[in-house]
């Protein structure tokens, strides 16, 4: 049988549907490029569950059905070689809520969270919101290539540090994390008793062939004994909407204080879901296959053409669809407002705690991304004065 082919090309409308990626410019010329939203449509197999899962009429109160619980635990087998028992999984109804679970599940307030910097700005609030105090480390370029300061992390650390949060693969930097970083991570957290919490999210979004995406708790029992990590499908099948995630906790008592943090207070994963979360797991790996060739299209098209441009450049992207420019050279005080004046809609890197950068969400047809690409250069151009040949 020949396998299907999906269409990444063509340009969805997606105004009037209250997409939040779509509406902040609504009325206004400005291509959106800022959330981690992709415009494709989801895979076909998880539009047919949704619709026989409508068709039945009833959406009672719900829990995971054993055929959810069985294609994550065949996703985790399959992917990444790591046998889960089902009694670790937590459901959660997103991420973010399950970053703030953690860091209330760890410690007691007034202890440290520790994490690299610039990251995903959530990283920066949880601790926060959870009266923890939040630690930065900034990760450092080699290279061009951006790595983790381990010794900057070492000297970070201090009695009260309970809680290394990584983001693996890495937003906003696309790095996806060696085996040997990994190890190193996990020795620090052994040396100084650290929980390791593991933002997983865009673990099916490697985009380097021949490197695979390693959870940290794979590694060594021991290892998953301190771990906990952060799992969903919406970011791979582009489900977010939908609101479904996990966390896996082998320790019985991480997982118990993890589920106390959660409480009452944290809603239950809703019917659809679980309904897209199986059909994702279960049938949507050649729709994934063909995402990530046309995604490393739209890298190789975007890191040729942005470090093309006078004072952009940008390190390859090794996971995720999120390119991470450097714009200071430039010397724009705030990247992120000047080129959405000029019709590109970014996410400014002070929002991740590195400013003079900006994210760029390249999960988008390839003919928008050229669009996006050339109103960056014109924008460029447009700084410089004709009269004088100097930026303005």
């Amino acid at each position: 049988m020949a396998e299907q082919f999906f269409d990444f090309d063509t340009v969805i409308d997606r105004s009037n549907t209250g997409s939040e990626k779509w509406d902040r410019y609504a009325g206004r010329d400005i291509i959106p490029l800022w959330v981690a939203d992709m415009d494709f449509r989801s895979p076909p197999p998880v539009i047919a569950a949704l619709q026989e899962r409508v068709a039945h009429g009833v959406f009672g109160y719900t829990h995971p059905t054993p055929g959810v619980v069985a294609a994550v635990l065949d996703h985790m087998q399959r992917d990444f070689g790591w046998q889960v028992d089902a009694d670790w999984l937590v459901w959660l109804p997103g991420l973010v809520c399950g970053l703030n679970v953690l860091c209330r599940a760890v410690g007691e307030a007034g202890d440290e969270v520790i994490t690299f910097t610039p990251v995903y700005p959530p990283f920066m609030s949880a601790p926060t919101l959870s009266q923890r105090v939040m630690v930065k480390v900034p990760l450092l370029q080699q290279q061009g290539r951006w790595v983790a300061d381990q010794d900057a992390l070492e000297r970070a650390i201090t009695p009260r540090t309970k809680l290394l949060l990584l983001c693996s693969p890495h937003n906003p930097v696309g790095r996806a994390w060696s085996r040997e970083e990994l190890l190193r991570f996990a020795a620090v957290a052994e040396r100084h008793g650290l929980v390791l919490g593991s933002d997983d999210i865009h673990a099916g979004l490697i985009l380097d062939e021949n490197t695979p995406h390693i959870p940290i708790a794979t590694l060594a029992p021991e290892i998953a004994k301190r771990t906990i990590t952060l799992l969903a499908p919406s970011k791979t099948y582009n489900i977010p909407g939908l609101g479904c995630s996990f966390a896996v906790i082998s320790d019985p008592l991480l997982r118990k204080a993890f589920v106390k943090a959660a409480g009452r207070i944290v809603p239950h994963v809703n019917i659809f879901g679980y309904t897209a979360a199986e059909a994702a797991y279960r049938h949507g790996e050649p729709w994934r296959r063909q995402l990530l060739a046309y995604l490393r299209g739209n890298r190789d098209l975007l890191l040729r053409e942005i470090n093309a441009l006078p004072g952009l450049s940008m390190a390859p992207v090794e996971a995720t669809y999120l390119a991470w420019i450097d714009a200071r050279e430039t010397g724009i005080a705030k990247p992120g407002d000047f080129f959405e004046e000029h019709g590109v809609g970014l996410s400014d890197g002070a929002d991740f705690g590195l400013p003079g950068f900006v994210r760029l969400n390249f999960g988008c047809s390839r003919s928008l991304l050229v669009e996006a690409v050339q109103r960056l250069r014109n924008a460029l151009a447009a700084r410089e004065d004709p009269s004088d040949g100097m930026p303005k």
